[in-house]
């Protein structure tokens, strides 16, 4: 969601202004004065928000959204529901991505002037650890007896819950933490995602206005990064422990528990179920849903969607004992023709 705690936005626009800047079409003159005050997801948008729809994974949200106007191409605009109106362009992302940095043009302005290393307005609770060198930002909440370890950065808004450890040199932005978590050393928290549109146009920047939720009870590894989401939030269940050097994309979801371990990368919008575990190296594509208790074996390359309860190894992944067999078959290959 977008947290006004961490993002600032611009007045309305009219339709026939998104038009101009966007460079997409509607059909529909009558709504041209049309005010839009926000973007949002396809599930998140009301009747004064814009939404953006690219990819046909996402029609049965897009059937359904609330949104008041939505990018999309024309082919796909024919699923749109009744009361939508349709800014037609054969790049929906990309004009979804210009208008979102209209109303947000100073998402990646958060390096401010600040008069001491603790804002006067950050509320600490009692009995806190505070270690030297400290950056402490404007209206940063931090719970009872958590400690903050030297040279760490926690930037504006953020909110830190009761009895955390947060060790040296760690940053964090744009999420909120609940009780009991250790954040290990050099660890980058709730920086932008790698979100941005390309083609022969050029790089399309969209802006990050996601947050990093992060459930009581977990670990997370020393430098490790957990990029915020794009417009949904990235979510760490309750519980989960997360190894060094681990890269999580915007808007991934981990459900409880799960164990991620060293040089795992998810790429954005994957949702892991309770419990799964990844082994080291592990790699999982984007916008996998991936069921509960599931284990992806080291190295592994994921590339669909697994149900409850598999295990599952090698590149594409697969069944591990289909794998296995795999393995065994091209061993016996190579014995053959060597």
């Amino acid at each position: 969601m977008i947290d006004a705690r961490f993002f600032k936005k611009t007045p309305a626009k009219t339709i026939q202004e998104i038009m101009t800047l966007t460079g997409a079409t509607c059909h529909d003159q009558r709504v041209y004065e049309h005010k839009v005050e926000n973007v949002a997801s396809l599930e998140d948008a009301d009747a004064k928000s814009a939404a953006c729809f690219h990819n046909r994974a996402y029609l049965a949200a897009f059937q359904e959204s609330a949104a008041g106007v939505c990018f999309v191409t024309e082919a796909l605009s024919t699923h749109a529901p009744k009361n939508m109106v349709c800014l037609i362009t054969p790049s929906p992302y990309r004009a979804f991505g210009l208008l979102a940095s209209a109303f947000y043009p100073d998402v990646d302005r958060q390096i401010q002037a600040q008069d001491t290393l603790i804002h006067p307005s950050a509320k600490i609770g009692a009995g806190c650890v505070i270690e030297p060198g400290v950056v402490i930002q404007r209206d940063v909440v931090i719970g009872d007896k958590t400690r903050i370890g030297a040279n760490t950065v926690i930037r504006a808004g953020v909110v830190i819950g009761k009895n955390c450890i947060i060790e040296p040199h760690v940053t964090l932005s744009h999420c909120l933490i609940e009780d009991d978590v250790i954040i290990y050393t050099g660890a980058r928290i709730g920086q932008a995602g790698f979100g941005f549109f390309m083609d022969e146009k050029g790089h399309v920047k969209v802006p990050q206005l996601g947050r990093v939720l992060i459930g009581r009870d977990v670990e997370i590894g020393a430098n490790t990064t957990i990029d915020r989401g794009s417009l949904h939030d990235t979510v760490i269940g309750v519980g989960s422990r997360i190894d060094n050097l681990v890269q999580i994309a915007h808007n991934v979801k981990l459900g409880k528990g799960c164990v991620l371990v060293s040089q795992v990368g998810i790429a954005g919008s994957t949702q892991l179920g309770d419990y799964v575990i990844a082994a080291g190296q592990a790699g999982l594509a984007g916008h996998l849903k991936i069921g509960k208790g599931v284990r992806i074996a080291a190295q592994s390359g994921l590339m669909r969607d697994v149900s409850d309860g598999q295990t599952v190894a090698g590149t594409p992944a697969v069944a591990v004992k289909q794998w296995h067999r795999q393995t065994a078959a091209l061993a016996k290959l190579v014995t053959k023709t060597g």
